[in-house]
């Protein structure tokens, strides 16, 4: 995404934005982990950025962001109320963060996290 500011031009890549839109799906309560990630881990090695592009696609465009993510959720937790509050997640991130239009984020649950 570039954007034209008044002395120069403001570039951010999708690597950012997927960092960026990882950390917040790992931080949220609920979430297991990204889909294709190893949940056996500990929280120290997911956070530190490994596979958080597994299970993660960005589309940035002008001013617009389309976000897709495969998430693993924890066993005994409300799919849908996690799905929802991730929603909220990203959304506050990339707007907050970044000054870009969300357009969508979806969310596709592919397993649960048996302890």
């Amino acid at each position: 995404m570039e954007r034209e500011i008044q002395k120069g031009l403001v570039d951010i890549s999708d690597g950012v934005v997927s960092s960026i839109v990882g950390r917040v799906v790992l931080e949220t309560p609920g979430i297991a982990g990204m889909s294709g990630s190893n949940i056996t881990k500990g929280w120290a090695q997911r956070l530190s950025g490994r596979n958080v592009s597994k299970g993660l696609s960005v589309e940035v465009k002008e001013v617009d962001v389309a976000i897709d993510l495969r998430v693993v959720v924890n066993y005994g937790c409300v799919i849908q109320e996690v799905c929802y509050s991730l929603q909220q997640n990203v959304r506050n991130a990339v707007e907050t963060m970044m000054g870009l239009s969300l357009v969508a984020v979806n969310v596709k649950v592919e397993k649960v996290a048996i302890p």
